[in-house]
């Protein structure tokens, strides 16, 4: 079984040349913990979209399509593009400085004419001080150095819905949306205040998460309940706060404490089994 494991790992990290050292977790620990080898796409979803172009072959799309996206790509003629966006809405650099636009989303020009779109966001939404990536937030001409961070995010996920309401046609293009990717930096959120994500090893285990839904989950579920366009929520939250056990912290090797990020093999593959559900279940 270790050799198993061992070959597992080694097919699933020889296959994909671009994970990021934040998603990397490769003790021997850590692979033997997740109870099976993971030989799915892995792929680190804090990425804030992900757009395929696709050319799929119906008859030879089957349940192993998770095994391997890239062999999946190779064998089929798949497009795959990664466009950064954090915000999804534009963040310019000008004379004043580095502004994030809640209105103006002219990076959507990018995305058009596409075989699917899976759009994310959030992340980076809370980052403060230095690592905050703006200097200022505008809205029409109207310039400030903050804003309550969940209004922001309301307000600029309303306009990429407004930008998928006006760009997209549902004969052409399907839209999925990723929900919020979960942290575990806080163990009262798990009843456990003295905690965080570092050495947990197993995972929630309760009936109900006890933080509840993250605010910025109802947001999300908002702007989706509005949206006129058919676009595909992919409910990834609730299930990865179970997970308080699967972020670099136990098992990457690294001195900071890393709670967003998620370990691969792990959690983001299951995301994309229910990605592949969702268009072929």
């Amino acid at each position: 079984m270790k050799n198993f494991h061992k070959e597992a790992k080694s097919v699933y990290f020889r296959t994909i040349t671009y994970i990021n050292v934040n998603c990397t977790c490769s003790t021997s620990e850590y692979i033997q913990s997740i109870g099976q080898p993971y030989l799915l796409l892995p792929s680190c979803f804090w990425v804030e979209l992900l757009t395929l172009r696709t050319v799929l072959v119906a008859g030879k799309i089957t349940h192993k399509w998770g095994a391997s996206m890239w062999h999946f790509v190779q064998d089929y003629g798949v497009q795959i593009m990664l466009y950064r966006t954090p915000f999804l809405v534009d963040l310019v650099n000008e004379k004043a400085g580095r502004i994030l636009k809640l209105d103006s989303i002219k990076n959507g020009r990018a995305w058009k004419g596409m075989d699917m779109l899976i759009f994310n966001t959030w992340h980076w939404w809370t980052h403060t001080g230095r690592n905050q990536p703006w200097d200022y937030i505008q809205e029409g001409n109207r310039l400030r150095r903050d804003e309550n961070r969940l209004v922001a995010f309301y307000k600029g996920l309303t306009t990429w819905a407004r930008w998928v309401n006006l760009n997209v046609d549902p004969m052409q293009t399907r839209v999925f949306f990723q929900d919020i990717s979960p942290t575990h930096y806080v163990g009262g959120d798990w009843n456990e205040p003295s905690k965080s994500c570092a050495g947990e090893t197993l995972p929630f285990s309760g009936a109900d998460y006890p933080a509840g839904l993250p605010p910025a989950w109802f947001v999300v579920n908002k702007v989706m309940s509005r949206i006129k366009k058919p676009v595909y929520l992919l409910d990834v939250t609730p299930l990865s706060q179970y997970r308080k056990d699967a972020h670099p912290s136990a098992y990457g090797g690294r001195s900071i404490t890393d709670c967003s990020h998620w370990c691969l093999p792990g959690v983001p593959d299951t995301w994309n089994e229910l990605l592949y559900a969702a268009l072929f279940g």
